[in-house]
């Protein structure tokens, strides 16, 4: 098991990440990637992939609804 924050988990990075931001020091570092976004109250974007851009739980919420109210 590795840390991840002050946790620990078993932490599987992947070879082709699925998030666009090519760029950011995290891409395919999942472990590392968690941390980062419960930092900063967002979700990952392999987790949320809906998002319109606006990855907050604030609006994982809001969708997650929209999607169960659709199924009424």
């Amino acid at each position: 098991m590795e840390p991840c924050g002050d946790q620990k988990i078993d932490c599987v990075n992947m070879n082709s990440c699925p998030c666009p931001k090519r760029t950011c020091a995290n891409n395919g570092n999942c472990c590392s990637c968690v941390v980062k976004h419960r930092e900063t109250d967002s979700l990952p974007y392999c987790l949320f992939l809906d998002n319109d851009g606006d990855k907050s739980v604030k609006n994982y919420y809001t969708k997650l609804k929209q999607r169960f109210e659709e199924l009424s």
